[in-house]
């Protein structure tokens, strides 16, 4: 690991708003949206990252990142680690700047997700999951080469990530709660600290799949753990096996508590996503739906930020099967 890591620093109004300003050409300005769930539901409004070119919120920190790159790192081309979307979100930026992109892929990442950075001109490493587990805990990889940009623990991939929270708050400023997935933590981070320099008040929760909760172990023990006895699952976007030290650290000033929900309650809110809304979301994308309906917070108006919508659909076929 390098031993020159940027010092972790909160983030600041005026540079995410530089962050808006530079990326505005790359990513897309997403709706807010009400869902009606109906009596003993609190007000809900969907944040349709989903939208975005990428069809995920990634796009945001990846053109930043590409953006703030000199020259010589622009020559010398970007890597990152990914099950997806920081890898085709990357590829796309580094794409648009003409720059050479690697991701080392998880080798179970969704065939859409492959599929897609390999049209973007990616090179891809496929590895176990294990593997890439590490090499994000060693930020180095065999056979890549260029800037490595972190697919959660970088500060300017968080800033591009926090223009969401801006715009969340500026379509629904009296909003109470805001949940989004925990994955790697970049992405609550990001929201959360947006959200909180424009309205401190706000409640800020993360969720996770009950096969992966670390972030739900870590806050209960009030510092970085692991999860025992991970599991993979369709919810391929969230739960990691464990949460970083320096993310630890960048999220506990800015979210409020964490959630953990079912598959089956994954797969019931991705049903109501496609019934109410005509939206598809990935598992990551329908967690803090999944929450909602799982009757876990109730204070309104709460905004679920939908994260994604790279799903194979035969897997997402499966999920609105209600056969």
């Amino acid at each position: 690991m390098s031993d020159h890591l940027e010092a972790i620093r909160p983030l600041e109004l005026h540079e995410i708003e530089l962050a808006r300003a530079r990326i505005a050409g790359t990513v897309s300005r997403t709706p807010l949206i009400p869902l009606n769930l109906g009596l003993g539901f609190p007000e809900i409004y969907l944040k349709l990252e989903n939208l975005q070119p990428t069809s995920a919120y990634k796009l945001r920190g990846a053109a930043n990142a590409i953006a703030m790159l000199s020259d010589k790192e622009r020559r010398d081309g970007v890597w990152t680690i990914s099950a997806g979307n920081a890898g085709h979100g990357l590829a796309y930026a580094a794409r648009a700047a003409g720059i050479p992109c690697t991701v080392v892929v998880i080798e179970t990442a969704p065939v859409a997700k492959i599929e897609r950075m390999k049209a973007l001109g990616a090179q891809l490493i496929p590895i176990p999951y294990d593997a890439a587990w590490r090499a994000m805990e060693l930020r180095e990889y065999p056979g890549t080469k260029g800037t490595f940009v972190h697919p959660f623990d970088d500060h300017n991939f968080i800033v591009g990530h926090a223009t969401m929270g801006l715009e969340i708050l500026e379509d629904l400023p009296n909003a109470a709660t805001v949940l989004t997935a925990i994955g790697g933590g970049g992405l609550i981070t990001a929201v959360g600290s947006a959200a909180k320099l424009i309205q401190p008040s706000i409640r800020v929760l993360g969720v996770e799949p009950e096969t992966a909760a670390p972030a739900k172990v870590s806050f209960e023990s009030g510092s970085p753990q692991a999860f025992p006895g991970w599991t993979s699952s369709f919810v391929d976007g969230a739960g990691g096996k464990s949460i970083f030290p320096r993310m630890w650290d960048r999220m506990t000033p800015v979210v409020d508590g964490t959630l953990v929900v079912t598959l089956d309650e994954v797969r019931i809110a991705i049903q109501m996503l496609a019934d109410k809304s005509r939206v598809i979301a990935e598992g990551a994308g329908a967690l803090p739906l999944a929450a909602i309906m799982a009757g876990q917070v109730k204070d309104g108006p709460v905004v679920a930020v939908v994260s994604g919508g790279n799903i194979d659909l035969d897997v997402f076929c499966a999920c609105i099967d209600r056969r």
